[in-house]
């Protein structure tokens, strides 16, 4: 018997949908991080530069962003860490735990924090959701105003899931990352000799 050819999806679309999208996703992006509030990234900017070491803790999209992030903080010679590697240590009193969830309620980021504020670690957290259970465990907080991934009826962007949200969050931990070196009177050449090469 002949096996059943698997289902295709073709999805076409033409210039003028990609360039009209394209401007939705781009001032989508700048009226939320225009609604940031700056005082609240500066602070969260300066509690990151007082850690001992930092580590991050994100789930999906918005943990691959923290990733990133985690990469640049490396490159300014800080001692970063992503939660759930193998060579990942303990967290401790004087760190910093940098962690994301829009919905502010993501299972594993909270374990995470709690056991941060458990151990006397401080908390930095970005989230859509003052009101959430990460929001009250942190000492410093960043709210981005953008959808949570299942909020699909809001009209706070017409973007699919928390797509804004991650937009937003790897825009914002850029901004801070140059913030910080702006702090510093290293020279680019310095950061990259700091890059992976082992690649």
């Amino acid at each position: 018997m002949n096996p059943t050819p698997s289902a295709t999806h073709t999805v076409h679309t033409s210039g003028g949908g990609i360039d009209r999208n394209l401007s939705l996703v781009r001032d989508e992006i700048s009226d939320t991080t225009a609604a940031v509030d700056g005082q609240e990234m500066a602070d969260l900017a300066d509690l990151l530069g007082q850690g001992r070491r930092v580590f991050v803790a994100g789930a999906g999209r918005s943990g691959l962003v923290l990733r990133m992030a985690a990469m640049r903080l490396m490159h300014l010679g800080m001692t970063v860490h992503v939660a759930g590697a193998t060579t990942t240590p303990a967290i401790g009193p004087g760190d910093l735990l940098l962690v994301a969830s829009g919905s502010g309620t993501t299972q594993g980021v909270l374990r995470s924090a709690e056991t941060a504020q458990r151990v006397g670690a401080r908390i930095a957290a970005f989230t859509a959701t003052p009101e959430s259970p990460l929001a009250k465990l942190a000492d410093s907080l960043v709210i981005i105003p953008a959808a949570q991934k299942t909020d699909h009826g809001s009209g706070l962007s017409r973007q699919y899931s928390g797509s804004l949200f991650e937009q937003v969050l790897f825009l914002l931990t850029e901004a801070i990352f140059q913030s910080l070196w702006d702090s510093t009177d290293e020279p680019a050449e310095k950061l990259w000799v700091r890059h992976a090469n082992l690649e």
